[in-house]
C-alpha cells in the first residue's frame, strides 16, 4: 500500500513535463504492453474475461503492433513522463479515404487514445487529443472521427469537452461480444 501511495504522490508533478513524440518500430513491445494493460483497466470489469482475452490477445499483439507500426496510414503518439522510459499513455491515428459521414472531406481517425491508470486526470489525455489535432492540421486533414463503446462514460464527457458530436454508430466485437460504439465528429479548427 506504502508503495502504491508513493507512486500516486510522485505522479502529482511526474506529468509537469510530459513529452509526445512518434512512435519508432523499436516502441512495438512497449505499445503493446501498454495496449494491453490501459484497454483491460477500461474494460475488464464490464466484459467477459474470454471476451476480454481474445480481444487482447488478437489486437495487442506484439507481431500485429509491429505491423501497424510500419503501415503508413497508421501514426502512433506516445506521452511519457518527462524522462521516462516507459510510455504512460498513447494514439492511434488511422489515415481514412473519404467518409461521407463526417463533415469535411478529408478526415482522419483517432482509433486509440489511452492513458495509464496511474496517469488518469494529470492532463496526459488531453495532451495527446491535443497533439492528435496538430497532427491532422499538419497533414491537412478537415475532420476529426473517432469510435468508442456506448457505456464508456469517461469517454464521452472527455470527447464532449472536446467538442465531438455524435454522427452515428457500429458494431465493435469484443471477442464474441457484439457491441455498439458511437461515432463521433469534429472539425479540425473549431
Amino acid at each position: 500500500m506504502a508503495q502504491l501511495l508513493d507512486r500516486f504522490m510522485n505522479s502529482q508533478c511526474m506529468f509537469e513535463q510530459l513529452v509526445i513524440r512518434h512512435a519508432q518500430h523499436n516502441d512495438a513491445d512497449a505499445i503493446a504492453h501498454l495496449a494491453r494493460r490501459t484497454f483491460h483497466d477500461t474494460f475488464a470489469v464490464d466484459n467477459a474475461s474470454s471476451d476480454m482475452e481474445i480481444y487482447l490477445r488478437d489486437t495487442f499483439s506484439l507481431e500485429r503492433t509491429q505491423a501497424e507500426l510500419v503501415d503508413s496510414n497508421n501514426i502512433f503518439l506516445l506521452a511519457f513522463a518527462h524522462d521516462a522510459a516507459e510510455p504512460i499513455g498513447y494514439a492511434k491515428l488511422k489515415i481514412e479515404k473519404e467518409d461521407m459521414s463526417v463533415q469535411g472531406t478529408r478526415t482522419i481517425e483517432i482509433e486509440r487514445l489511452y492513458v495509464d491508470a496511474i496517469a488518469i486526470g494529470q492532463g496526459v489525455g488531453a495532451s495527446l487529443m491535443q497533439a492528435c489535432l496538430n497532427e491532422a492540421t499538419a497533414l491537412d486533414y478537415q475532420a476529426v472521427k473517432l469510435g468508442f463503446w456506448e457505456r464508456n462514460e469517461r469517454a464521452i464527457a472527455f470527447y464532449k469537452r472536446w467538442g465531438f458530436e455524435t454522427v452515428g454508430t457500429r458494431v465493435f466485437m469484443l471477442g464474441s461480444d457484439r457491441q455498439n460504439d458511437f461515432i463521433l465528429q469534429r472539425a479540425v479548427s473549431i
